[in-house]
């Protein structure tokens, strides 16, 4: 197979820009099927059709020709808040095409996060899908007279276009010609529950490219085995993030068809698409097979059972090292039970491209048993998506494998995994400071722990907070673990695993806990009282969940109850990225996000925190979660934001008697 074929990402490594990729790809073959859509049928059904390079060239030129007949200079920022369709891709790759540098955010950004991206970076025009965040970015016009063009997102992107129907395609060629590797190409907002106001990680055409070749060509081997122009594959990362974008750009390089588009649940995609490769977070596997286990349960303990010995078989024959005539046969006597999962997976996966790790070592092994070999990559937005990805052949179950080609990985004593070499970013868009604080003698902290083991496989613990940047840099760093691609690992000293909580990090109480539901009810953690009001004491509480980035509105009921409980209303964007971090469907309701269980024991942990701040007769035992904000307009809140108490409590009362209700049946 040649430099250019499926699962190399070599030609690719000598473009200078990201446009480039596009460029190249249809001047090889102007035929290739680039992207897949869908399309309503001649019947009403639903197809999916696809674009070819040569077609999506020609389009990229037209958007990119319209964005330099609006003004749009090299270095300027473009927003673009739309969903994850086409036209987000051809948007993203005529920003980069005229040297500009793209600013995305998600369509269900909320008000605050919008206005805080579009004040730190400034744009020069932006492209907006939603009334709401169109209404934001148009009154931030009068603030910023850089703001100069603000388009309301049509399908096609028409009114862009036209701006430059008469205009020659030279003057892209010459913004291309132009660009440099270290040029910064994108400015990410990253996904995150830990902290409401994320820095802008700022990204190069070289960095991007460099991990987009660099996973393709550990992943490639498997895609290969497909064919040219046969590997197509579904995500469900939003483009908007890293693990979104990067899959766009490794499937280009790739020569992957890439499906874009459809909506819906996720899985159900997977199926009407059936891709050969699926681009998932642990969730979605975790969800297929706790739906197969679950239909198994239904139906019987007998069905169960077997389910369970299914399972046994197909861990024993991926972790087996030879797979003998035995394991051979133990496998088949159950592949009726894996063909319900590999149906589950659009019944032509070859392979599933797990980004962001997370996948328990037995669910790595069960699929692999499946037939459906799962390969981890993880990295962080500041490694441009990826600096460890295992590979078929060559994986450690529960693993994100080894260092990819030029980057070393490193653990401190204090657990905290380091990256330096290969695709690092440029910075934090504006914050000197905090780029100078995420690294540590040259070595970049990713924010999580992790662990190297004496092969060089990674293995990742948990967060240690939102992003790699910190408050306070700490003083010179002492010996941990270090792993090397393609080296030998070298181990400086032990590795500590530390118990990683989400920040801010917190003592756990050491008392049972219940199974969560969305009515909660809660033991009383002792506190010492202070010599304040008890007014003082409940508005400090209510302060000290607000702070966190879920949390929008606290109300504590005392008055006239028998002990304290509380109303809680949570950030609505902040719940959809809750939703996208954690592997919930797309379809999912925002009132079963908050009441979802992994959801309430995270509330759950911040209400045992703040009952440590008030004495025994405030601390709130019970608590009812609202996914709606109370607002101005229902009347439950002042023009100045404080809460209409009284309007409060009459609109929730039956919540509130609930609570009342629950505690006394306990």
């Amino acid at each position: 197979m040649g430099e250019t074929g499926v699962g190399s990402g070599g030609w690719a490594r000598r473009v200078a820009g990201l446009s480039d990729l596009v460029y190249e790809m249809a001047t090889d073959d102007a035929h290739a099927e680039l992207f897949s859509v869908p399309e309503e049928g001649r019947r009403g059904g639903r197809r999916w059709g696809s674009v070819s390079a040569g077609a999506f060239a020609t389009d990229v030129t037209g958007l990119a020709k319209g964005l330099v007949a609006a003004g749009v200079g090299e270095g300027d920022r473009v927003l673009v808040v739309c969903a994850d369709h086409l036209d987000w891709v051809r948007l993203a790759f005529a920003v980069w095409s005229v040297r500009a540098v793209l600013v995305p955010l998600p369509v269900s950004a909320g008000p605050e996060r919008v206005a805080h991206a579009v004040r730190q970076t400034r744009p020069a025009a932006a492209v907006v899908e939603g009334e709401g965040s169109l209404r934001v970015v148009a009154a931030l016009q009068r603030e910023l007279p850089d703001l100069g063009r603000v388009w309301r997102f049509e399908p096609g992107l028409a009114e862009i276009v036209s701006l430059g129907a008469y205009m020659d395609a030279s003057s892209v060629r010459f913004r291309r010609d132009a660009t440099a590797p270290e040029d910064v190409a994108v400015v990410l907002y990253p996904v995150s529950t830990v902290s409401r106001w994320m820095r802008g990680v700022a990204l190069s055409h070289g960095a991007l490219v460099s991990a987009a070749a660099d996973v393709v060509d550990r992943v490639g081997p498997r895609v290969a085995e497909l064919g040219p122009g046969k590997a197509t594959a579904l995500s469900d990362a939003a483009l908007s993030q890293v693990q979104g974008l990067a899959t766009v750009l490794a499937c280009v390089v790739g020569r992957v068809r890439l499906g874009l588009g459809g909506g819906g649940r996720f899985l159900d995609r997977v199926r009407e698409f059936g891709p050969s490769v699926v681009v998932c977070g642990a969730g979605v596997l975790e969800e297929v097979f706790e739906g197969e286990r679950g239909s198994a349960r239904s139906t019987g303990w007998d069905s169960l059972g077997t389910f369970n010995s299914a399972v046994d078989a197909a861990v024993q024959f991926d972790r087996s090292p030879k797979k003998g005539a035995w394991q051979r046969l133990s496998r088949s006597m159950y592949d009726w039970q894996f063909a319900k999962v590999r149906e589950m997976l659009g019944d032509r996966a070859h392979l599933v491209v797990c980004w962001g790790g997370g996948l328990s070592d037995r669910l790595d092994s069960f699929y692999g048993g499946v037939g459906v070999p799962v390969v981890q990559v993880f990295g962080t937005a500041e490694t441009a998506g990826a600096f460890a990805a295992n590979a078929v052949g060559a994986r450690v179950p529960g693993s994100v494998g080894r260092a990819l080609e030029g980057r070393e990985v490193w653990v401190s004593r204090e657990g905290e995994a380091h990256v330096r070499g290969g695709a690092v970013f440029a910075g934090y868009w504006g914050d000197e400071g905090g780029t100078r604080s995420a690294f540590r003698e040259g070595w970049l902290a990713t924010g999580f722990a992790g662990s190297v083991d004496g092969d060089g496989f990674v293995w990742v613990r948990g967060r240690l907070r939102g992003q790699a940047a910190v408050e306070e840099v700490p003083g010179r760093f002492v010996a941990g673990s270090r792993a090397v691609a393609g080296a030998e690992p070298v181990v400086e000293g032990p590795v500590v695993e530390p118990v990683v909580e989400a920040e801010p990090v917190v003592e756990v109480v050491e008392r049972p806990v219940p199974e969560p539901d969305a009515t909660m009810a809660l033991p009383v953690v002792e506190a010492e009282p202070e010599v304040v009001s008890d007014a003082e004491l409940v508005a400090g509480f209510e302060a000290r969940l607000r702070s966190h980035p879920l949390i929008s509105q606290v109300l504590v009921i005392v008055e006239g109850r028998p002990f304290a409980s509380a109303l809680i209303t949570l950030v609505r964007d902040q719940l959809e990225y809750w939703r996208l971090v954690n592997g919930r469907p797309l379809s999912m309701a925002p009132e079963e996000i908050a009441g979802d269980r992994d959801l309430l024991r995270e509330v759950q942990g911040l209400v045992y925190e703040a009952n440590r701040s008030v004495p025994r007769h405030l601390a709130v035992r019970s608590f009812h979660v609202l996914a709606e904000e109370f607002t101005v307009q229902s009347g439950l809140v002042h023009p100045s934001g404080g809460l209409r108490r009284e309007a409060v409590l009459r609109a929730f009362s039956e919540e509130i008697d609930g609570l009342y209700r629950v505690r006394r049946e306990q």
